[in-house]
Order: C-alpha cells, then sequence, then structure tokens
C-alpha cells in the first residue's frame, strides 16, 4: 500500500526557506544552505543527469531510496515555478501533480515525467497521485505550505527532515500552524551525517 511522505531539508532555527524565494533566488536568502549535503553526493548530480559531487555514501544512498521509492509527486504552484527554470528535462521520471489556480495544459516531457496541473484541491491531487503510483509511494514535495496542508489533513504516513547546522534567522518555517494534537509522532530512525542529521518520523493521525 502506498505511503505518503515527504522529504525536506531545514536549519537548526527550523525554516525550510529563506526571504526574497523565487524563480530567480529558489530557496530564498542562504536557503541552499541548507541542503549542502547533497551537493556534494554524486546521487544528487547523478539523478540530475549529471557529472559532480565528491561522495558516494550513506547521504548518496538516501537520495537514491527517495527516488526508487517515489511512484508520483504532488508539489505547489510556487515550487513549481522556482524550479521550472532549473530543472533538467525529465528528473522526477514520474508523474508530478502541481496546486495550482492557473488552468493549463499537462507538460509531457522527453521521458516518464509528465506535470498535471491540479485546481480542485489536495484530495483531487492525492486521489491522482495514488493512482499513477503504482503501489509505490506518494513523496509531497512541498514547499512548506503545501505540506502543511497534507499534515492538517491528517494525510501524512511518515517524513524524514535533513537537519542542516545552519542558522537562516528568517523565512517559511516547515511547521508552522500545525495542530499539534492532529498526530502521535515516533522517531523511526536518525542517521548522523558529517553536514546534516537525517530524521525520520512515523505518524498516526488521532
Amino acid at each position: 500500500m502506498s505511503k505518503i511522505f515527504f522529504d525536506s531539508g531545514i536549519s537548526l532555527d527550523g525554516f525550510m526557506a529563506g526571504d526574497n524565494r523565487g524563480p530567480h533566488n529558489p530557496l530564498g536568502n542562504n536557503g541552499t544552505s541548507i541542503h549542502n549535503w547533497m551537493f556534494v553526493q554524486k546521487a544528487f548530480f547523478r539523478h540530475h543527469g549529471a557529472d559532480g559531487g565528491v561522495e558516494d555514501g550513506a547521504d548518496g544512498k538516501l537520495i537514491d531510496d527517495v527516488f526508487a521509492r517515489t511512484g508520483s509527486y504532488i508539489m505547489g504552484k510556487r515550487m513549481f515555478e522556482e524550479g521550472e527554470v532549473h530543472w533538467p528535462e525529465d528528473l522526477y521520471k514520474a508523474d508530478v501533480y502541481v496546486l495550482t489556480h492557473e488552468k493549463r495544459e499537462p507538460w509531457i516531457q522527453k521521458g516518464t515525467t509528465t506535470f498535471y496541473f491540479i485546481n480542485d484541491g489536495i484530495e483531487s491531487a492525492l486521489e491522482k497521485a495514488k493512482k499513477s503510483a503504482n503501489g509505490k509511494d506518494i513523496r509531497i514535495q512541498g514547499g512548506a505550505d503545501i505540506i502543511q496542508q497534507f499534515l492538517k489533513a491528517g494525510l501524512v504516513d511518515e517524513f524524514t527532515i535533513h537537519q542542516a547546522p545552519v542558522l537562516i534567522g528568517s523565512g517559511i518555517r516547515l511547521f508552522d500552524n500545525i495542530d499539534k494534537d492532529k498526530y502521535d509522532i515516533e522517531i523511526d530512525e536518525v542517521i548522523h551525517s558529517r553536514l546534516t542529521t537525517h530524521l525520520t518520523y512515523r505518524l498516526r493521525a488521532k
């Protein structure tokens, strides 16, 4: 049975993006520093169809595992607009459902990635994503507002945060406006790394 999860980097003070975020400043001021651990991994570049990285260890395996388990993705318009100008063709290699008020025909890329633009809410996107996933898991890609919507609706089964030893100071927090009584939360796994700490939690809606 498909699980619904998210996998996000955050700063030590709880931000997943800095101020002044936009297509020409992805993740906002200092936001990319949250993901320094990824930028040294060969797996990160491999999934972008490029050469790069200097490490190929446990952190890289986590990147590979997320791509391997995911059968479809859900993201918000803001994240899509930031990534559209930067992502390589067929990055996701799966169907991606973009929550937006904009009406737009599907964007069929070369390979196996198609972006669908969903105008009628998270439940509709999730229903379509489950069909596309073919038994694999569904990743709520982000940004923060979309993740928060799924958390508020009690629809998330597990999540992993990669907490970086950096302070952003201000920006977009991952866990703002969440009902503290919505879930029972258990720590499933903690993996220490040189540039981040990988923390995986399992959720059970009350």
